[in-house]
């Protein structure tokens, strides 16, 4: 027998190829994202913004506000956030946006450097993708590992990752996870690591269980063709010699350890994704999103270079590495099963792209609003395994290689009519395939020349060329077209540190709360600090949307982006002490945020838990005229404050463009305009001074406007509002029987004093509890100023925790008299139930790794050493396996 340790050295040495491939592949990644963003202008290689649509309204914001929670800076805990939505749900949050390990990064930058934070986080979850897939391809077969790093880049820097990925950051853990979780996969196969891949499992899953779910699909697609292509499924020996002939172990059982171990890896997550589950289901819906498949011919254009849009599969992978691909099927250097297998899997996957049941099954079941085509990545990823497969082995011959120039001309042929063509897509794709044809030359040349190293090496670079020109090309354009046709919000700047600074020095939580109002972006209160209604998430509860709309607070993103209102009565509500109110000194621009003027207003305000003695008037009926914004504010209040005008009359302008509303109301009250579906202006004339126009831009179902302020009423007591609405809108379009509300302010004041003098006398917030005491002999109910979201828990004096009353849509406490003290504690639904399933998959896992253990140990020793010969890793075969 050989020694020891030459055994050994040899089965480490196919290690060293997949480093080599994984380290080129993440470098060669990193430095192509960056050169990309620095062609573009972008930020931080450029003055211009980054933060288009959810990555400056979400995801930035709750990376800012992570940060702050990591170190300690921050009012709520991992369970609850103060600053958003006046009390949210952040475990569910965290599992959806943040509970990727490389999140945690933002600690290791300064506070005023979050956009750098994360865009130094996406370039390394990008560079890992790449890193990974390159490894996983030289585990399906060996090769050049310089190939293999190109191709492991090109599935990293993809279409997808450019028009969807670079821009929702936690999506990119699901582009980490696919071909990690194919390693699994082989690892089933191969019964290895049976310990070791459970947990791949639950990491992929907790960072985002999300698009883990759809490489969880696609990893048994690439399970599955590898189970029908191999022959060393579970190899093992006869005997216990290591001398034994190959027996084949049955598919079915390589399937039930797949199976067993992604049910432990997702048990061990379930503490973190049962929450955002069930967080999901008490969230506000969306309007449901029918599927209409994209044309077919643009399918074909989005695997070109320097093509973006949101309604078709973003399939760009580069376009030598397409040809490669494309060569798979007239390669008769590779088997014909592994051939078969690979075509058929990519054709059925393409394909599910555009047939609603599999859409729905590649989306969990609901067809998400906006991207349709979040699953491409998974194709992407198998177009790069069957480009490898071709050319692992050498350059296909001219016969495949013609094969797959002529696939190839087919497509871009049939994309040509595409509307996502772009003018940059075919003078790319032209450039790449001639530096893809010289890299072909070099290497038939060096067929002829085994001995020379000069052409492999060229055939490389012109490769290496080939992808990274075309990549950087359709990185700038994708970014530029996105910035020209979707909404952004400016860089960080002046004005959030000025708003940073002000409300840092004005907070008094929880003696009552402090809200920031509008800042450039969205979830402010999580950049600038405060704790304000504004709360951005997948996971705002249907609760809290309801709850503000009725009361006339605005909405965005069809409900789920709820936003601040200016009005003191919701501020006596919710006990919002300080307001701040900002003003930009110029216009907002893409490379640039003005400097803003902050004002800062602070008013008495009940404190945060006060005591009704009674229940609360009657509700209007639903629909009727009197069932308006102004009189749900005064059901929560307990106070009537306002006067609204039963019937104001509506008449048209002599051009028709626009209408007058007009009523009387008590001089020197305050007029209000609720018109939450209306689009255009509204300006109160005749009163003490000229009045500006007031903008309202509703839009169901994405935009609510909120109730705004028009002016004073004048000493007449006449009202008169002037509407002009947008060219599209007609005049009488979006306004309720009742839209006009004149707000008495003395009114007001008396119904704050009664309520500060029965209410808290002091109230504590730690973490996710809240605790008030309350005056002797209160009685009746203590309303805390917090919405009565799924996972509260209350009790007053020493009464057991149980779930909270709700009044109003806010948390209520049923009190009798003796209590002195209200308690409300909040556990994300779903913390129980998810740490019972991971307690019993920890079981699991330990009990699985202690089996294979033992059988290892009871494994002779020739046994062992035939198992690591058979990994088809360590083969030497030409033909792929």
């Amino acid at each position: 027998m050989p020694p020891a340790a030459p055994a050994a050295e040899t089965a480490t040495r196919p290690s060293r190829p997949r480093l080599r491939a994984a380290a080129g592949a993440a470098l060669l990644t990193g430095v192509l994202f960056c050169l990309a963003s620095r062609l573009a202008g972008s930020y931080p290689f450029g003055a211009r913004t980054r933060n288009i649509v959810d990555l400056g309204q979400q995801y930035l914001p709750y990376h800012a506000y992570w940060r702050r929670l990591l170190l300690g800076e921050a009012h709520g805990d991992l369970f609850l956030n103060w600053s958003s939505g006046f009390g949210s749900n952040f475990l569910g949050d965290l599992g959806t946006y943040l509970s990727s390990p490389f999140d945690l990064l933002v600690v290791v930058f300064p506070a005023d450097r979050p956009e750098l934070a994360l865009y130094v986080i996406t370039a390394l979850k990008i560079a890992t993708a790449g890193a990974a897939m390159a490894a996983l391809l030289l585990t399906l077969r060996r090769g050049p590992w310089p190939v293999a790093a190109i191709l492991g880049t090109a599935y990293a820097l993809s279409g997808w990752t450019f028009n969807y990925g670079a821009t929702v950051p936690m999506w990119l853990d699901g582009l980490v996870a696919f071909p990690l979780l194919c390693l699994v996969g082989e690892w089933a196969r191969k019964r290895r690591r049976p310990a070791l891949g459970p947990l791949v499992v639950a990491v992929a899953w907790i960072a985002n269980f999300y698009t883990a779910y759809m490489a969880t699909i696609g990893a048994a697609v690439f399970l599955l063709v590898r189970l029908l292509t191999t022959e060393d499924t579970g190899a093992d020996t006869a005997d216990g010699t290591g001398v034994g002939r190959t027996i084949r172990r049955p598919r079915l059982a390589a399937l039930l350890r797949a199976a067993r171990t992604v049910a432990i890896g997702v048990g061990l997550a379930a503490p973190l994704v049962l929450v955002v589950f069930l967080g999901t289901k008490v969230a506000d819906p969306t309007p449901p999103t029918p599927f209409a498949p994209a044309a077919w011919t643009d399918v074909l254009a989005r695997f070109l270079p320097a093509t973006a849009s949101v309604a078709s599969p973003a399939l760009f992978i580069g376009t030598p590495a397409l040809a490669l691909a494309l060569t798979l099927p007239f390669n008769s250097a590779v088997a014909g099963r592994v051939r078969a297998g690979w075509v058929t899997a990519i054709v059925l996957v393409t394909l599910s792209l555009q047939w609603e049941p599999t859409h729905l099954l590649w989306h969990a079941g609901a067809s998400p609003n906006g991207i349709p085509y979040r699953q491409t990545f998974v194709l992407c990823g198998l177009l790069l395994m069957a480009a490898w497969l071709s050319v692992a082995g050498g350059l296909p011959r001219p016969l495949a290689l013609l094969g797959g120039a002529g696939a190839l001309a087919f497509l871009a042929r049939a994309a040509a009519v595409s509307v996502d063509i772009d003018r940059w897509t075919y003078p790319a794709a032209a450039g790449a395939v001639a530096l893809a044809a010289l890299a072909a030359v070099a290497a038939l040349l060096a067929r002829s020349r085994p001995a020379g190293r000069l052409l492999p090496v060229l055939a490389v670079g012109l490769l290496l060329a080939a992808q990274a020109g075309e990549t950087l090309v359709t990185g700038k354009r994708i970014e530029e077209q996105q910035l020209s046709k979707v909404s952004w919000a400016p860089r960080i700047g002046p004005w959030h540190t000025e708003m940073t600074a002000t409300v840092a020095a004005k907070d008094a939580w929880p003696h009552h709360r402090t809200d920031p109002g509008e800042v450039p972006g969205g979830n402010d209160v999580l950049l600038v600090g405060g704790e304000g209604a504004d709360y951005y998430s997948s996971l705002t509860s249907d609760t809290y949307s309801r709850t503000l709309a009725a009361l006339g607070f605005g909405f965005y993103a069809k409900g789920r982006h709820p936003v601040s209102l200016d009005n003191p009565v919701t501020d006596a509500i919710f006990s919002i002490g300080t307001r701040m109110r900002s003003t930009p000194e110029g216009p907002l621009e893409l490379d640039r945020l003005p400097e803003a003027r902050v004002d800062v207003a602070e008013s008495p305000v009940p404190p945060l838990v006060t005591v009704r003695p009674v229940p609360p008037a009657p509700a209007p009926a639903p629909g009727s005229a009197a069932d308006t914004a102004f009189a749900r504010q005064e059901r929560m209040l307990g106070s009537m404050v306002y006067t609204v005008p039963a019937d104001p009359r509506r008449t048209d302008t002599p051009d028709g463009t626009g209408a007058i509303l007009t009523a009387s109301c008590p001089a020197g009250s305050e007029v209000w305009l609720w018109a939450p579906e209306y689009q255009g202006t509204a300006t109160l004339s005749g009163g003490p001074a000229a009045a500006s126009p007031v903008v309202f831009a509703g839009k169901l179902p994405s935009v609510l406007a909120p109730m705004q302020r028009l002016g004073t009423v004048p000493a007449s007591g006449a009202v008169r509002i002037e509407l002009t609405p947008e060219p599209e809108a007609a005049p009488r379009r979006g306004l309720p029987a009742r839209p006009v509300g004149c707000l008495e302010r003395h009114r007001l004041d008396s119904a704050v004093r009664e309520l500060t003098a029965t209410g808290a006398t002091a109230v504590r917030a730690t973490g996710h509890t809240l605790t008030a005491e309350l005056p002797a002999g209160s009685s009746g109910t203590a309303v805390l100023a917090v919405p009565r979201i799924s996972g509260w828990r209350c009790a007053a004096g020493d009464a057991p925790l149980e779930p909270a009353h709700r009044r109003l849509g806010l948390l209520a406490v049923p009190l009798d008299g003796k209590a002195t003290t209200v308690t409300c504690s909040f556990r994300p639904p779903g913390t129980k139930l998810g740490g019972a399933a991971g307690a019993a998959a920890l079981l699991a896992l330990l009990l699985t790794a202690w089996l294979h253990r033992s059988r290892r140990t009871g494994e002779p020793a020739g046994r062992r050493e035939f198992t690591a010969r058979a990994d088809p890793a360590r083969s030497t075969e030409k033909t792929p396996v």
